[in-house]
């Protein structure tokens, strides 16, 4: 009911506030025998973590993972398996100036009128450093589905503000602080950043996430749909506005000679359902879309009342992301690989011995979606 835990098999129950001493979470239900150490979990919270670039919060977190039980002489045992970061550098009195006002565009004023308080110091529960023990547990999740089904989770930034960020290739990723597929772009990317980070403002994003390698039938049709708990843990993420599955908002505009993927015996034509129909895995790749809002903390002023209702203006101090959009993807990575973890262990439970009555389809689209 508190809603903290997330998946039904295998679920991660997270733990902890932006400025408390340690976040973390609980994983259950992680099968036995899966080789894991935290250098298998550190590179997936290092592409998260604050600090890593000019772009992002200054907070200087190492986001270092600590594995407490469930591990045995190296491999999971089947029992919970506790992950815990420790915070370093929280710096509580950045908060104290608006302790006793509400930001525009936060959570502050709906926490307080649902719990009666709320710890102003980073947003406390509700700021993106939930995301950290998230990232982690699903770092156990790429390991096992990787080496189970060969499924692969990748993900991009394809616009950041008004800028949209045209598909070149995957390589390009990694090798800058946007997780651009376009590296050409990078350098517009970043007077952009630094003309918005002078003028105390902050922009949106949108991150495109891929999974391929994903098993035919997986899903719970009608309540559990695939799809539908890819966006519920899309939404579950800080200011994500928006879910986008396959061709999204793209199909209100295609006809149905157009949207409906054609099958042939060398695989599906195109991919406009997302690699999901009736809310089950088609095997092709699941493509996603998510759309950030700006960040709610920003150095310009705007009207808002304090907690006795009078009428105030919030500037907000300290340290935080102009765009919470650019450290998003492997958070959105994260959410579709514990997705994918918990959907394979029910269609396992259910549907182990089924032997599929018809040919099953293995190529991939002939066409892709025109983005990446």
């Amino acid at each position: 009911m508190a809603g903290n835990t997330f998946g039904q098999l295998f679920t991660v129950t997270t733990f902890g506030e932006s400025h408390g001493p340690a976040i973390g979470c609980v994983v259950d239900g992680c099968p036995p025998g899966l080789p894991l150490s935290e250098a298998d979990l550190q590179p997936d919270l290092d592409r998260r973590k604050p600090g890593t670039s000019r772009h992002v919060t200054q907070r200087q977190e190492e986001d270092r993972v600590e594995i407490l039980s469930g591990v045995y002489e190296g491999y999971t045992t089947g029992t919970p398996i506790a992950l815990l970061i420790r915070n370093v550098d929280a710096r509580s009195k950045d908060y104290s100036n608006i302790a006793q006002t509400f930001r525009p565009g936060h959570a502050d004023y709906t926490y307080l009128q649902k719990y009666g308080l709320r710890d102003p110091r980073g947003g406390g529960r509700s700021s993106v450093r939930w995301t950290a023990p998230m990232v982690g547990a699903a770092a156990i999740a790429r390991k096992w589905l990787r080496a189970t089904y060969g499924t692969e989770v990748r993900g991009c930034m394809s616009k950041l503000g008004p800028i949209d960020i045209p598909f070149v290739d995957w390589s390009h990723v990694p090798d800058n602080a946007f997780f651009s597929p376009n590296a050409q772009i990078v350098p517009q990317l970043e007077t952009y950043m630094d003309q918005l980070r002078k003028a105390g403002d902050s922009v949106g994003a949108q991150v495109f996430v891929e999974a391929s390698g994903v098993p035919v039938g997986w899903g719970e049709p009608v309540f559990d749909r695939l799809d539908a708990d890819i966006a519920h843990a899309m939404m579950a993420i800080n200011a994500v506005k928006a879910v986008e599955i396959g061709a999204g908002f793209a199909s209100v505009t295609q006809r149905g000679t157009e949207h409906g993927d054609e099958l042939t015996p060398e695989g599906f034509a195109s991919n406009n359902a997302g690699g999901i129909l009736g809310g089950i895995a088609t095997g092709q790749p699941i493509t996603v879309s998510i759309g950030i809002k700006p960040t709610s903390s920003i150095h310009s002023p705007k009207r808002s009342i304090t907690v006795a209702g009078e009428p105030t203006v919030v500037q907000t101090t300290g340290r935080h992301d102009p765009c919470v959009g650019i450290r998003a993807t492997p958070i959105a990575e994260a959410m579709l690989l514990l997705v994918l973890m918990d959907h394979a262990l029910r269609h396992r439970a259910q549907c182990g011995d089924v032997v599929p009555p018809a040919p099953v389809i293995t190529g991939q689209a002939a066409r892709p979606l025109p983005r990446p």
